[in-house]
């Protein structure tokens, strides 16, 4: 029974990944591309929830290394890249303690059970000095706020996002979860691309700059662990 158990709970897991595409928006790539760049010349970092290593060219400038991991390597990941394979929601970030300078996670946090454990893990593969960066939707957003107020759901966290995403988390919960684990120096980023609210269509890049948070889908935590 536990080995059943646990091969469904596997499967589970990998139609999950499956369904979350292994990519994101351009944007969100940007977003963390260019805080990134922000930090100085990285030497070591860690794409946690990786997918299909999509984060890569826009980072790839800034750094001397990369590893990537997820519950499984996409076939669409660039070959000659490291990659580890773990599932996130049960296992430990197949890295030693202190193994990388910056810790990555795009996308990742909103499908997974225990976001708490996650970014411990996060910081614990994190050098002290080094910085951990979690990006995920935007629950502040002006589409995301309408959208609770019209049908009682965060935009990102509808019936047709489950099981896909399932933990949605505001600016004060990140905050919260970096200072429990000891981070220090908290900055939000946002993504400067928002849907308008009812339409496919986007506001212009001006306005999503002008109120970031209101007009910005995504966003992201940038935290330092202290030496």
């Amino acid at each position: 029974m536990q080995a059943s158990a646990a091969k469904q709970t596997q499967t589970d897991v990998r139609e999950r990944a499956i369904r979350s595409l292994g990519t994101s928006g351009a944007a969100i790539y940007q977003m963390v591309g260019r805080a990134v760049e922000s930090l100085g010349r990285v030497t070591q970092l860690a794409d946690i929830g990786c997918g299909t290593g999509n984060l890569w060219p826009f980072v790839q400038p800034h750094i001397e290394s990369y590893v990537g991991v997820d519950v499984f390597r996409y076939d669409q990941f660039p070959p000659g890249l490291e990659f580890r394979q773990v599932d996130l929601d049960t296992g430990k970030i197949p890295l030693a303690d202190g193994a990388v300078q910056v810790a990555v996670a795009v996308e990742t946090v909103e499908h997974l059970e225990n976001p708490r454990a996650f970014l411990r893990e996060m910081v614990r593969v994190t050098r002290p000095g080094g910085y951990v960066l979690v990006s995920t939707p935007n629950q502040l957003s002006l589409l995301s706020l309408l959208t609770l107020a019209t049908k009682s759901q965060f935009s990102a966290f509808q019936a047709t996002d489950y099981p896909a995403h399932i933990t949605a988390l505001l600016e004060i919960d990140l905050e919260r979860m970096a200072r429990e684990c000891g981070l220090r120096d908290i900055r939000f980023e946002y993504s400067e691309s928002g849907r308008v609210v009812f339409t496919s269509a986007h506001y212009p890049r001006w306005v999503s700059k002008l109120l970031p948070r209101r007009f910005s889908d995504n966003l992201l935590i940038v935290a330092q662990r202290p030496m």
